[in-house]
Parts: structure tokens; sequence; C-alpha cells
């Protein structure tokens, strides 16, 4: 149940059926914000100030994930960022930690590991 104090979520994905995605899934219990890819996430966190994570897709036109991810946190640096790719790699996964991500999960993803992610980030 939403509440005053709800948290915000950035989700940055490309694709409309992930977006659509993970609105079912957090939508009843996080206010979320949506966008298609990082240029918008930098807007859209310079203009909300109060986001409390980012879920980001990696491979995305204009600015990929991992382009994004390091501006992220040079300008918020204690936002919490969650990479959600494709990519099955340890290599994408470890570059993306590296980068400054807090957590990375693959697609196709379960509702209860976004939940479980999410709310382990998101107090």
């Amino acid at each position: 149940m939403k509440s005053p104090h709800t948290p915000k979520i950035l989700i940055v994905d490309d694709e409309e059926g992930v977006r659509e995605s993970l609105k079912l899934i957090l939508s009843d219990y996080f206010d979320l914000v949506v966008v298609e890819n990082g240029l918008a996430a930098l807007d859209t966190l310079k203009q909300v100030k109060d986001i409390g994570l980012v879920l980001m897709d990696i491979k995305m036109p204009k600015a990929s994930g991992l382009d994004t991810l390091p501006k992220i946190k040079a300008q918020f640096p204690h936002l919490k960022v969650i990479i959600v790719s494709g990519y099955r790699s340890v290599e994408a996964a470890q570059e993306a930690v590296r980068l400054g991500a807090n957590g990375y999960i693959v697609k196709p993803f379960k509702s209860d590991e976004i939940l479980a992610t999410v709310r382990k980030y998101v107090k």
C-alpha cells in the first residue's frame, strides 16, 4: 500500500515490454517514473529530487546504461542503481559493479526477484 512517503523509483529501459512489466510488478508498492534512455534518466534525476532507486538497462540508444551509470554516480553518489539486463555474462555484471551499480538482475526476471531486490535497497 502506498503512503505519502512511498519511495520513487526511476525505470530506464528502451523496451516498452520491459517497462510495462516493471510497472505491473512495482506500481502497487512504489511511485514510478519511467524513461526510455540514459539521457532522459539524467534529465529526470535533475528535475525529480526524491528518487530513491534507479532500475536501468545496459543496452539502450542515445546513452547506454554503462555510459550513464558513472554520470549518475558522479552527480548522485548515494543513489542506488540496479542494472536490469539481458546480458548473462559475469563480465557484464562485474563491469556494472565496477562502475557503481549496487545490483544486477538478468532478464527475463521474476516478479519476486525484482521486488526482493528493490526492497533491499529502498526503505
